[in-house]
């Protein structure tokens, strides 16, 4: 008995060492994006112009969900199971951060771009409200409604049995973000109550469907086509989101390629049609789509995603590890906390450079902190209680 517990923990080791150029890379993205919202309110002499911080993480956070997502759901072959862990990963702490800007909306009023009707609540409750074209009551909170949609897509994929043409699929969003710029200035269905409960219903009558396996490939049919009808008709700029979406089979394929199940080539092909979708696109005046930007931007998130690869044997990631592991909770709670902060200190952009220095120190410092708090004693217990939930299913 020792024996068998002592080789499934050093399995379990194993696997954990094996992920953590995955953590490392979350924990890049995640400081990369904290990074881009602290230093124009705080340091702002070192925020860089040449390429986007916060598009370098968000992507190689994107590039990650793409490599390990579908690999997940295959490895269970569970989509119940799957969508119990999603549910349990994601809302748990998400719900908390909504709790606390409400909480605190008093003080540091709700972000402009949130309806304030029903329809915000239902948009809330799928996190779909970006493809929806509404606000999230946190800034950050809009990647993961093209998470939801990559989820969506993915297990759609898995029940119908092509889950396997990664590179095919993700050439296909590429092309058409560039033909989404070319002709569709902004999504046809403006946004109101309306989509957003429509939404809302399908969705939860869909998870139900997949958790408990009733008519779960109609459900996964109806998932997947609404969510892309969603990408495509009702997203704030349409080109944006499906190119998104080629990054994250981008990622699948890198890992189809590494399993020699796939070639490597239809990432490359990818890469073009993503760096050429905002080339002739019409994107609100975004200065970080500007050809020179935006292709900086998306070579530094490949390069990262490469070498990060290129060294996972060695173990050079502990701490960026660590940092992987609260990601999440980083990447939620430093918004509201940056609000918080600066309505507390004032206006720091014109103190001296030491100021500046000692005050971002010091947020660096309690958003670290803060997230570590929220990922042990809100994301470890919700995480469990799911995995607990999912192994009693089978």
């Amino acid at each position: 008995m020792s024996i068998a517990r002592t080789s499934a923990r050093q399995s379990e080791s194993s696997a954990l060492s094996r992920l953590a150029w995955l953590d490392a890379l979350r924990g890049i993205g995640a400081v990369a994006v904290v990074a881009e919202h602290m230093l124009p309110w705080v340091i702002p002499s070192l925020r860089p112009y040449w390429f986007n911080l916060g598009m370098y993480g968000v992507l190689v956070f994107f590039l990650v969900s793409g490599y390990i997502i579908p690999t997940s759901l295959e490895r269970r072959g569970d989509v119940g199971g799957f969508w119990i862990g999603r549910v349990f990963r994601l809302y748990p702490l998400y719900l908390t951060v909504i709790a606390l800007v409400m909480a605190t909306s008093w003080w540091m009023p709700i972000r402009r771009e949130v309806p304030r009707d029903s329809s915000s609540i239902a948009a809330h409750a799928t996190m779909l409200h970006d493809v929806l074209g509404t606000g999230a009551a946190v800034d950050t909170m809009w990647t993961l409604a093209y998470e939801m949609v990559f989820y969506l897509l993915v297990t759609t994929l898995f029940v119908i049995g092509v889950h396997r043409r990664s590179g095919p699929i993700a050439i296909g969003f590429g092309a058409a973000a560039v033909v989404s710029g070319l002709l569709m200035a902004a999504a046809p269905i403006a946004p109101g109550p309306w989509p957003s409960w429509l939404a809302f219903a399908i969705f939860f009558a869909g998870l139900a469907c997949l958790i408990s396996g009733r008519l779960r490939t109609v459900a996964a049919y109806v998932m997947g086509a609404g969510a892309l009808a969603l990408l495509v008709l009702s997203s704030r700029v349409p080109w944006f989101g499906l190119a998104i979406l080629a990054v994250m089979f981008a990622g699948t394929a890198i890992q189809r390629w590494e399993r020699r199940e796939g070639p490597l080539w239809p990432v490359a092909v990818t890469a073009v049609l993503v760096a050429l979708a905002p080339a002739w696109a019409i994107h609100a005046g975004w200065w970080w789509v500007r050809p020179g930007v935006w292709i900086t931007t998306l070579v530094l998130a490949g390069a990262t995603f490469a070498l990060a690869m290129a060294l996972r044997s060695r173990e050079t990631f502990r701490f960026l590890a660590w940092l992987g592991m609260i990601s999440y909770s980083l990447y939620l709670l430093h918004h509201p906390l940056l609000r918080y902060f600066v309505g507390l200190t004032g206006d720091l952009r014109r103190s001296p450079l030491v100021i500046q220095a000692l005050m971002g120190t010091l947020f660096v410092g309690l958003v670290l902190v803060a997230s570590w708090l929220t990922y042990r004693f809100v994301e470890i217990p919700m995480q469990r209680l799911g995995r607990h939930l999912a192994t009693r299913r089978t």
